[in-house]
């Protein structure tokens, strides 16, 4: 029998033959959490998938962001199963991210009902457990495309049906356990039984599937309620009620059916309607307030909203100015470390806050200001004579990712400031118990924007995007809460735009990098899109500020 050399991450080798399943070479897990799934050759796989080639092997727990992503996977699975047993004619979807959870709605056959009471939730998490006490194992198995089509439509499922209409796979992989089955949509935990940390939570009118965070102990931290982030998806999923568009199979059927350049124009006036009532209720108190402060995270469109927020500003009568934060980063001698030693550019004393806070209080007070610029190339600060003075009638409007936290404009009076927190929180769908991470949406809009405008490759982004979302979750989203409005810049038709300029961005990223299964999964992932065309994406856009072509000045 033909073998295979296996490299472990101690080094360790071992001849196996041909066909070894993963899960059959884990070590003993000891107390740790049990292992999830394994990179193979930098690519997350079950630790069913049959060993075929030489390669290299590290087994994954939730310690690691791909084991985690398996188990969040895992429990949305485990979940639907047990949804399935219990209130089988029942109407239930995953939705959306909520902290470390995730908010699932819940509608019972009785129209009469809206949302889960406590006695369903509670039956719902039994099943659960008991599906975790009995073990069952949950198997990756292939069927013929055709079977597939079929059995899909046999059995209701209209969204995984719809998925499939416009893909063409010789095969599709779909994971069973017992008598339920799904599509899939990534590696899967091999038992029921390693999926025993989890608590289902009230939120009227669904429930939220609260999980562990990624780390060595499998723990639940305490639910920490975010009403205002909560809203946020609420609203944006009222605007795929108004699009009538809740998943990737609905776009797709859009885009053949030529209706996309309608469907965009409406997304788009969505946004410009929001961007309305902002402006409207900063115009109401433009008695006080003096400035705005636009914050969000990475690539959520900061700075097309604040442009496209000062012409709506000036449609009331007012004379804004706009000041990027970025521009008082310090020197790098100056800048904070992360605990490897590189600098931790998300970090807040990477902004010259003394010099900030100097500035914003003599220009609030009617005194000029040279204001700075910071060349990123060079990587210091410059003057180039940009001396600002601004007058009664004027409002200065500050662009950066800290803009919420109240550390950088400490020297400003609250009630001198009003504050927006700019996201990118999509909506859609890939089916009704699988969603589309809005963090990957912005992954993508950054790949390509720091391909065409700031000469890095897909692989530099992707190895610098751990740390980007590290200092997200230090640094913005605990200051979500202080903002008085809100604006969600993700737009449902957006990834079937970034797909063929994504695409061959990640075929450049090599099984040789570590970074290659997060382009894998991302690869794969917009395989469920169709292409759309470009030109259909106004110049006014906040996509263009990533795609080109803006009619904005940048």
């Amino acid at each position: 029998m033909q073998e295979i050399t296996v490299t472990f991450a101690d080094s360790r080798r071992l001849q196996c033959p041909v066909g070894t399943e993963v899960g059959s070479l884990t070590p003993e897990p000891g107390d740790g959490p049990p292992f999830l799934a394994a990179l193979v050759n930098n690519d997350v796989a079950s630790l069913s998938y049959p060993l075929s080639v030489n390669c290299h092997i590290r087994f994954l727990t939730l310690a690691d962001s791909h084991g985690w992503r398996v188990y969040r996977r895992s429990l949305c699975y485990l979940l639907a199963m047990a949804v399935r047993d219990c209130f089988p004619d029942a109407a239930f979807a995953v939705e959306h991210s909520y902290g470390s959870g995730l908010y699932c709605s819940f509608q019972p056959s009785d129209k009469d009902t809206a949302g889960i009471c406590s006695e369903q939730l509670i039956r719902i998490e039994e099943r659960m457990h008991a599906l975790i006490a009995e073990d069952h194992p949950i198997e990756r198995c292939k069927m013929s495309y055709e079977d597939a089509l079929e059995a899909f439509e046999e059995a209701g499922l209209e969204d995984q049906h719809n998925l499939l209409r416009f893909r063409n796979p010789p095969h599709v992989v779909t994971h069973r356990c017992g008598d339920f089955w799904e599509l899939a949509h990534g590696p899967l935990a091999a038992h029921t039984g390693a999926l025993q940390c989890f608590r289902l939570i009230p939120y009227p009118p669904g429930f939220v599937l609260h999980m562990p965070a990624r780390g060595p102990v499998c723990r639940l931290a305490p639910f920490e309620d975010q009403p205002h982030l909560f809203q946020i998806f609420r609203e944006h999923k009222e605007w795929g009620r108004i699009l009538n568009v809740a998943t990737v199979g609905r776009l797709n059927q859009i885009i053949v059916d030529g209706e996309f350049p309608d469907f965009v124009r409406r997304a788009e006036a969505l946004h410009e309607k929001k961007l309305t009532q902002i402006a409207d209720a900063i115009t109401a108190k433009a008695h006080e307030v003096r400035m705005i402060l636009v914050a969000g995270p990475s690539s959520a469109g900061k700075t097309t909203f604040s442009k496209r927020l000062a012409t709506h500003l000036e449609a009331n009568g007012l004379r804004p100015v706009t000041i990027a934060a970025d521009d008082y980063f310090v020197p790098p001698e100056r800048n904070p470390l992360d605990e490897h030693g590189n600098p931790d550019y998300e970090h807040l004393q990477a902004v010259d806050l003394e010099l900030f806070n100097e500035h914003m209080e003599q220009l609030i007070q009617g005194r000029p200001v040279e204001l700075p610029h910071f060349d990123f190339t060079r990587k210091e600060r410059r003057y180039r004579g940009n001396s600002l003075q601004i007058s009664d009638d004027q409002i200065i409007i500050v662009e950066g990712i800290h803009g919420l936290n109240p550390r950088l404009t400490e020297r400003v009076p609250s009630e001198r400031k009003f504050r927006i927190y700019v996201s990118a929180l999509t909506q859609l769908n890939m089916d009704a118990h699988n969603r589309v991470s809005t963090t990957d949406n912005r992954l993508m809009r950054r790949i390509v924007r720091d391909h065409s405008y700031r000469g890095h490759t897909s692989l530099d982004t992707l190895r610098l995007w751990p740390s980007v979302r590290r200092g997200e979750k230090q640094w913005i989203f605990p200051f979500q809460r202080e903002a008085d409005a809100t604006f969600n810049s993700a737009l449902d038709y957006e990834l079937a735009i970034l797909k063929p300029l994504v695409e061959p961005l990640l075929m450049l990223v090599k099984p040789t990098n570590k970074e290659y299964a997060e382009a894998r999964r991302l690869s794969e992932f917009l395989l469920n899109f169709l292409p759309a065309p470009m030109d259909a994406v106004p110049p006014s856009s906040i996509l263009r500020e990533y795609v080109g072509g803006s009619g904005l000045e940048y």
